[in-house]
């Protein structure tokens, strides 16, 4: 089982601040476009990953996604979903609801949803393209789930970490979560001093001139250990 000692550092950052850590060590993670698609809360967890494609068979099929919802197990899960057709939905409030049930923290869509107002009448965060009304049966089909995925031209890997807000989304690759949050407690705190200087009435061409920032990826600072 995952640490929520990690998810609990890892929900401490915004996306801006994890999107440097990644640049710092030269990591790819951090998307454009994958925005909010109601006023909801942010996310922060472990990817669940699932495939869709278009359907090109008339026969009949299960509902797209809902195969994972029904095999989640535990409370730190981020549905993230890749292969949206443009127009077309692949998330609607009765996912939504039995994501709830699931005690899923959220879904990232590289795709849009529709019936917005469902996944808002029940809290639960989704963050994609855009919206639509145009429903995903007959036109798309889930392809795999647990396998790596293109999400806005980053692969995502089944239980990479996913940290989501108003800014957008940033996948971490699980095997450099540990490198990633202490850059990203770096980063904060040299950030935090640099905004104490401005308000002091530093010179802020000074405190943000390029040598500011490479100091944070000077020699590694002593950081306390963690559980």
């Amino acid at each position: 089982m995952p640490s929520h000692t990690t998810l609990d550092r890892l929900a401490a950052f915004d996306t801006n601040t994890v999107s440097d850590a990644l640049d710092f060590l030269g990591l790819a993670g951090a998307t454009y476009g994958l925005r909010p698609l109601w006023d909801c809360p942010r996310i922060v967890g472990r990817a669940s990953t699932i495939q869709l494609g278009p359907k090109k068979e008339a026969k009949p099929t299960v509902h797209l996604i809902s195969p994972v919802i029904d095999a989640v197990t535990s409370d730190d899960r981020v549905l993230v979903i890749a292969g949206g057709a443009e127009g077309i939905s692949c998330w609607g409030d009765i996912l939504a609801n039995a994501a709830v049930a699931k005690r899923v923290r959220g879904s990232v869509i590289d795709g849009l949803s529709r019936d917005i107002e469902g996944s808002e009448s029940v809290n639960y965060p989704v963050y994609g393209r855009g919206v639509t009304m145009i429903s995903a049966r007959n036109r798309v089909i889930q392809i795999d789930s647990g396998q790596p995925v293109r999400m806005a031209g980053v692969t995502v890997h089944e239980d990479d970490y996913v940290i989501a807000d108003r800014c957008g989304t940033v996948f971490v690759p699980a095997a450099r979560i540990e490198d990633v949050l202490v850059m990203a407690e770096r980063i904060a705190r040299r950030q935090d001093g640099m905004v104490a200087a401005v308000r002091a009435g530093r010179s802020v061409a000074e405190v943000m001139h390029d040598k500011e920032f490479e100091a944070i990826a000077a020699a590694p600072e002593q950081s306390n250990a963690h559980p």
